[in-house]
């Protein structure tokens, strides 16, 4: 080193009026400097790497994995719920039976998969907004657009991270600074509500009612992200304007059949508000703008849909749930005191009789069960799709599966199970039942049965029930509307609560639901105490009333939080 300092400095003094340092300064290799990105083109470019940031995968490093992160938050939604099982077996992924079996730690990688994910999403925004501020050739008009996007998606990105995790700090353009490395080390003390109610207020009021492409937010988008924020810090006289004035543009209707929401040929459709994005065989290395974050969790064998991997499995809980009665209305209270009949340990080749009691026609198209048509593949055969019945149960998860139909168009070519079946993040659906929560609270009743009644009359769509191959319901379906008045407000609270189950089962909501009702130690307690007679492995798990409402702050961000040798990150309370 000192060598080349001597020459250098030498040339230096030969050619004093032509030489300096600034021939050291290289630009590195495969990055942009950020003055290149300073103009439209270099704007939208950034935009869009944000938006990619929706399911959560950038890289493959270390623990950051793709189905740590997938918008659906099938591992902490579902699989922490009552609604999923990890399915497969015992040693695959055993990150994820911690998870579903109470132990939550911080070193979960998990978790930490999680909080990278969002966090990446919140840089790129970051990056959006500080390039548009500079860009010379847009108009006005045209910044307006592009920071009222940034704004919606880093609202939803630290939405996201606020009910996994609760107290997690909000980065925004001005906290990071891209010559300080340690801006954003910045303590998570303060509730972040107001940030990110701001967030999706600014793209609420700036956003267009309809978008030319597809994927981008519109203002009703954000109202609903908007509207679901303030429901999760129960402000219902906030949020009802909101969703009250998306029922009122009379933009969104729903779908005439459930299922249309679940399939890719039926993407961003009139009851879809805003959806998550994918694509294949589009260019992209290994399929990777297809639905990574749910590539494990397709039926096993049995030489049908894939042989690969077994995870994500109904529980019996939640097929319970979709039992009726003489009348067509749920068994809120009653539905888990016997099962509906399954097919545990009969082989596939042995006989079986499906149940023949009454059922909502909703649970066969969340679950896929022995005898009942699994999508276009055929009837599912029981034991041969599930990888170990006796671990994970005798289930298979359906709503984000490809059809047969798909194969080759709507999937990757390298591998069926990357498709291009959005996630449908809210839809109309939602509004519709939000609303009803807010009537229940603080409302009228009867206004909230007549939501919860829109959404029963278009479950009880014959149409849109599964079908034998001879076009016969596969099953007893019977479901009807609530007739009668209400006038009990905690009946009412649990008829809503209940048909959310119903109506979103098996796509990402249910822990988080039942956190922001106040009813999750009870619900889930009694789940646990129940389902441990069929998964031997829930036996003795409990979740702690004050701690498990959210999950802990992942330990390595806690020790790489440190500036000036002091951790600016806090654990949150029941967590070490």
């Amino acid at each position: 080193m000192k060598k080349v300092t001597i020459v250098l400095t030498v040339f230096c003094l030969a050619v004093a009026t032509a030489c300096s340092d600034k021939f050291l300064d290289v630009q590195p290799k495969a990055a942009l400097a950020v003055t290149v990105l300073q103009n439209k083109t270099g704007v939208n470019a950034l935009l869009i790497g944000a938006y990619s940031l929706l399911d959560g995968w950038a890289t493959a490093e270390g623990a950051y994995r793709s189905y740590n992160v997938g918008a659906d938050n099938w591992v902490y939604g579902s699989v922490a719920s009552d609604d999923a099982y990890k399915g497969t077996i015992a040693g695959d992924q055993p990150p994820i039976s911690l998870i579903e079996q109470g132990n939550i730690q911080s070193d979960n990688i998990y978790f930490r998969g999680k909080w990278r994910g969002m966090y990446d999403g919140i840089a790129r925004t970051n990056d959006v907004l500080q390039a548009v501020a500079t860009a010379k050739d847009m108009t006005d008009a045209e910044k307006q657009q592009v920071i009222a996007e940034a704004r919606f998606l880093r609202g939803h990105f630290h939405l996201e991270l606020k009910k996994m995790f609760n107290m997690v700090p909000y980065i925004d353009e001005k906290t990071y600074n891209p010559n300080d490395l340690e801006s954003t080390k910045i303590p998570n003390s303060a509730d972040i509500w107001p940030n990110i109610v701001a967030d999706l207020k600014a793209a609420y009021d700036a956003l267009p009612a309809k978008q030319t492409q597809v994927g981008r937010p519109t203002k009703w988008a954000a109202a609903a992200t908007l509207g679901k924020a303030y429901l999760f810090q129960k402000k219902f006289a906030e949020a009802k304007p909101l969703l009250e004035a998306i029922v009122a543009s009379g933009q969104y209707k729903l779908m005439d059949r459930y299922h249309d929401n679940f399939k890719a040929v039926t993407n961003n459709n009139a009851e879809s508000i805003f959806e998550v994005q994918y694509s294949v065989n589009d260019g992209a290395p290994n399929g990777e703008n297809g639905n990574i974050g749910s590539t494990l969790n397709y039926p096993y064998g049995g030489g049908g849909v894939t042989t690969c991997c077994g995870f994500f499995q109904p529980s019996q809980n939640l097929v319970n749930a979709f039992k009726t009665d003489a009348n067509g209305l749920p068994l809120v209270d009653t539905f888990n005191a016997s099962d509906v009949t399954n097919d545990l340990g009969i082989e596939s080749t042995a006989p079986f009789t499906p149940y023949t009691g009454s059922l909502d026609p909703r649970l066969d198209w969340t679950v896929g069960r022995r005898g009942i048509q699994y999508l276009d593949w055929g009837v599912h055969p029981g034991k041969a799709y599930v990888r170990d019945q006796s671990y994970g149960g005798p289930y298979s998860p359906k709503k984000h599966v490809m059809y047969r139909s798909d194969v080759g168009t709507n999937t990757f070519a390298g591998n069926p199970r990357l498709n291009a079946n959005n996630y449908r993040m809210i839809r109309y659906d939602h509004v519709l039942l939000w609303l009803a929560e807010i009537e229940t609270e603080v409302g009228d009743l009867n206004k909230a049965r007549g939501y919860v009644n829109q959404i029963r009359r278009r479950a009880a769509n014959p149409d849109g029930f599964v079908k034998n191959a001879d076009g016969t319901p596969a099953a007893n379906y019977v479901i009807k509307e609530y007739t009668a008045a209400w006038t009990d407000q905690a009946a009412a609270r649990k008829a809503v609560q209940f048909e959310e189950r119903l109506e979103f089962g098996m796509e990402g909501h249910r822990r988080f639901d039942l956190v922001r009702w106040g009813i999750a130690d009870q619900t889930l307690n009694t789940y646990y105490t129940t389902e441990a007679s069929k998964r031997n492995y829930l036996t003795g798990v409990k979740f702690i009333k004050g701690q498990h409402e959210y999950f802990p702050i992942p330990i390595q961000e806690i020790f790489n939080s440190k500036k000036d040798g002091k951790e600016t990150l806090t654990q949150n309370p029941g967590y070490n």
